[in-house]
């Protein structure tokens, strides 16, 4: 009965693997000195961002410094306290609401990444911004056919992510998903569940990470992926266990189809039992003489077991692609 279905973005639709693919830096300071101070920010990070940065660092051979003052901040990014220099690290967001402006230079940089998809980190050292960290995850091959064999079965696709609008709009474009919702806090995931069934659809929530297990659990069907996080899994209630979205269309198709043979069952399970015991029972003798012995009945009631279950078992041909 599902009428709309709400995809997390990363992990999910994504595979979660995001890397870092762009460092822009302000005119006074190198590449290397921003990717070491950030990485060691982001060093005892468990974000898929902050890990892809300090890999980045690993893959460079930076040796990185511990953090003190490590502060993170939910959906927006963390701070810390680096050789005495005070970072932030995070959205567009996180420097807005701390005053930060800019470069015209890194301006231009974050227009055009923005523009591709990617997902933005900005380094802010004693507050002034010096650092673009652009950070890219591959979409699921399968994503983009899932996704349309979904809007084929009539249900509306949404996609909720923490990114810029400008970056959901790219990727919800790609995949083909008409209706998304950026800038997402974890917490507020719970609300956009409860802002869909407000509006009277029936909700189905596909997700995968620690942030996603209050929204699959207020959703109406909870579709937890297989290879995401135990608490993800304990509160979906469907897990896929190959990580393959085309098992969500799967999973559907299968619950229809299930349905469709508990009507027909209980046809032919009616129609035996209205049409024998009746009879059995002596209904006709009194207008046609038309006695029926009750072997036949209990032959029918036989005949209609055997039918359910010959026909429930039908299901094991079923294929959903």
């Amino acid at each position: 009965k599902a009428q709309a279905i709400v995809f997390d973005k990363t992990g999910t639709l994504t595979k979660g693997e995001p890397s870092v693919t762009d460092i822009v830096t302000a005119e006074n300071i190198s590449d290397d000195e921003v990717l070491h101070l950030a990485a060691s920010a982001e060093k005892h990070s468990e974000h898929p961002i902050g890990v892809a940065i300090v890999k980045k660092a690993g893959e460079k051979g930076i040796k990185l410094s511990e953090p003190t003052g490590f502060k993170a901040i939910s959906g927006h990014g963390v701070k810390a306290v680096i050789e005495e220099k005070e970072l932030s690290i995070g959205t567009l967001k996180l420097m807005k609401d701390e005053g930060l402006l800019l470069s015209d230079r890194l301006q231009r940089a974050a227009d055009e990444l923005f523009d591709q998809g990617k997902t933005l980190s900005f380094v802010a050292i004693d507050n002034k911004v010096d650092g673009v960290l652009a950070v890219a995850d591959t979409m699921k091959p399968e994503a983009t056919q899932a996704i349309n064999e979904l809007k084929k079965l009539g249900l509306e696709v949404i996609m909720l992510t923490g990114d810029n609008k400008r970056t959901a709009e790219v990727v919800a474009k790609k995949l083909g998903i008409d209706r998304y919702l950026a800038e997402v806090l974890p917490q507020e995931k719970v609300d956009v569940i409860k802002k869909l069934q407000d509006e009277e659809k029936i909700v189905a929530m596909v997700g995968d990470g620690i942030n996603d297990a209050p929204a699959l659990t207020q959703a109406d069907i909870g579709i937890a992926i297989g290879a995401g996080t135990d608490v993800a899994i304990e509160s979906g209630g469907i897990v896929l266990i190959k990580n393959d979205l085309r098992d969500v269309v799967a999973a559907i198709k299968l619950s229809k189809q299930t349905v469709r043979k508990i009507k027909q069952n209980l046809f032919w399970a009616f129609f035996y039992n209205t049409a024998f015991i009746p009879i059995a029972a002596g209904i006709l003798y009194p207008f046609f003489k038309i006695l029926l012995n009750p072997i036949f009945a209990a032959a029918a009631m036989a005949s209609s077991s055997v039918t359910v279950v010959t026909n429930s078992l039908l299901l094991k041909r079923f294929s959903p692609r």
